[in-house]
């Protein structure tokens, strides 16, 4: 294929991984990828469409004036009073899907119209109204405390035309706020409505980052929020540690629902823990488990992980069979062998034990040291006392050591070092009165 005369375009407007057309043009939660938007004729197959407004909230309408709506477009819509402001995410077949799944559609009265794409005046309107939305819940906070009502109140959204707004509130206990809804009508001079919410349903408004390093489920694709208890977490075989069980709302992860079903499953097929295996070596107790990979480890005590053999769970329930019938195997292996002894290895074998010792270099008196036979650095004990007599004769001292007899090599003998031992220090202490007398 030639690509020299062929033209490329470059997609733009990508965020949160989408592409142009297909999940692109937006960068709001919960979104959609639309498979079929390049299908010739899609949006023409209904009139429906998808439109998102703050964080999660979404709605259906039906497109009466034919517009050319795309992913992206900011559209005015039917609202109960007035209109409201938002996005579309998705046009075309899926949107009947997504209304089959979804629960904000009970009758196919309750879908209401589009407007008009959005003007400017509409938009005006609209951020002027989303301007007040911070200030009005912290108020609205200040009001729930003032009447001693156990609630929170999470997130307020106000209508695109600033008619009305809708409290988020979070409760665990039923709580009546119609003395809630004077203060907060006679404050704000706009419709209220009130809508609970739970902690997954919080967390999906607000978004963030799960533990897995991907965006939280429910900010992304999750809708529908479906009960999560530690029974799944026994079946996966993970630890119930609180702080690695609990997401980001501080309830059990949605996530460990995801794989339960293929973790019953695959259990099924393994061994129980009552079961003991008998085996010529001995008794074998179920020590733990790998449950997707069918691998059963098995100890010699019941309690400590002591001689561990891992086995498949063919290979136990072979055995389970052998020891019904009153047989026993040499071992767990799967030829039915018996287990080969372990011999210690003597690490020590064949290595002499003395390569690590430094042989010493023994060196005589009399060598001189240096290069070229001539004598560098501190010189030897026999030059050193010829040069004290050689300093002292030229003086006219008498030498500090004239009962000492040396052999011919030199060297004194030991019966006289030891027998003059007494008289040498006697002329050492002298030595310094008679250099006295001959410097007289």
């Amino acid at each position: 294929m030639d690509y020299k005369d062929m033209k490329f375009k470059v997609w733009h407007g990508c965020d949160r991984g989408l592409c142009h057309q297909g999940c692109g043009r937006q960068d709001r939660q919960l979104n959609t990828f639309d498979w079929l938007a390049d299908v010739p004729g899609n949006n023409q197959t209904t009139d429906l469409v998808e439109v998102q407004f703050k964080n999660t909230r979404k709605g259906y309408y039906h497109n009466v004036n034919n517009l050319d709506l795309k992913k992206g477009d900011v559209v005015a819509v039917e609202a109960n009073p007035g209109h409201d402001i938002g996005v579309v995410t998705l046009t075309g077949r899926l949107v009947r899907l997504q209304i089959k799944k979804s629960s904000c559609v009970k009758s196919p009265d309750d879908i209401k119209r589009v407007y008009r794409l959005a003007k400017e005046v509409d938009m005006q309107k609209f951020h002027e109204a989303k301007a007040r939305e911070h200030t009005t819940m912290i108020e609205s906070r200040q009001i729930a405390k003032g009447l001693g009502l156990k609630m929170k109140i999470g997130d307020v959204e106000y209508q695109g035309d600033g008619n009305k707004a809708i409290f988020y509130y979070i409760a665990d206990e039923r709580v009546d706020f119609r003395q809630l809804i004077k203060d907060l009508a006679a404050a704000f001079h706009v419709r209220i409505e009130m809508k609970q919410i739970g902690a997954r349903q919080e967390a999906g408004r607000i978004g963030g980052t799960g533990p897995c390093g991907r965006e939280l489920c429910c900010a992304t694709w999750m809708k529908n929020f479906s009960s999560v208890s530690t029974t799944a977490a026994r079946f996966q075989d993970i630890s119930l540690n609180p702080t690695k069980l609990a997401g980001m709302c501080a309830k059990l992860k949605c996530c460990l629902n995801y794989e339960v079903d293929n973790y019953v499953e695959a259990s099924r097929k393994l061994p129980s823990r009552e079961v003991i295996l008998q085996t010529m070596d001995g008794e074998y107790h179920l020590f733990k488990t790998d449950i997707l990979s069918g691998q059963c480890t098995y100890s010699t005590d019941k309690n400590l992980a002591s001689n561990l053999e891992t086995i498949s769970a063919e290979r136990a329930k072979e055995i389970i069979d052998m020891n019904r019938r009153g047989e026993k195997p040499l071992s767990l292996m799967e030829d039915g062998k018996a287990k080969p002894v372990k011999q210690s290895a003597d690490l020590l074998a064949g290595a002499d034990i003395s390569r690590f010792d430094k042989t010493k270099k023994h060196r005589k008196n009399n060598q001189p040291r240096g290069n070229g036979g001539q004598q560098t650095g501190r010189p030897t004990r026999d030059n050193r006392r010829n040069q004290r007599e050689q300093r002292g004769a030229q003086e006219g001292r008498r030498p500090q050591y004239p009962n000492r007899r040396t052999n011919g090599n030199g060297s004194r003998p030991t019966q006289q070092r030891q027998d003059h031992g007494t008289a040498r220090h006697n002329n050492e202490i002298k030595q310094p009165q008679q250099t006295g007398k001959s410097q007289e």
